[in-house]
């Protein structure tokens, strides 16, 4: 953690995008219900996001499950598919907030 003049900045995430170019990002925040899971699917442009409320399993086809708790960060690249992304709670809702690193006018998902 970095402190300078009362200014804390704590590294959540470093993700390597490759060549890419990124023209705009559009920023989301999604609540899943409890309980709710997104289907199988993928992002035509890399995602990062991080955690605001609850705890998320997160799995990229081929890679272990991931338990992302308030606060965590997460990346998700481009073209890829996400097996699981999902509220770990049966009791509570789970917030997070996205952001879609774009080139152009690109989808934000596609559901498999």
């Amino acid at each position: 953690m970095e402190q300078s003049n009362n200014i804390i900045r704590k590294p959540l995430l470093t993700a390597n995008l490759g060549e890419r170019t990124v023209t705009s990002v559009e920023i989301k925040e999604i609540t899943l219900a409890p309980g709710q899971k997104a289907g199988l699917h993928l992002h035509p442009c890399p995602v990062t996001g991080y955690i605001a409320k609850g705890t998320a399993i997160m799995q990229v086809e081929g890679e272990e499950e991931l338990i992302l708790n308030t606060g965590d960060a997460f990346y998700e690249p481009a073209d890829v598919h996400i097996a699981q992304f999902s509220n770990y709670s049966d009791s509570e809702p789970m917030t997070f907030i996205a952001f879609y690193l774009l080139n152009g006018n690109q989808e934000l998902i596609k559901m498999l």
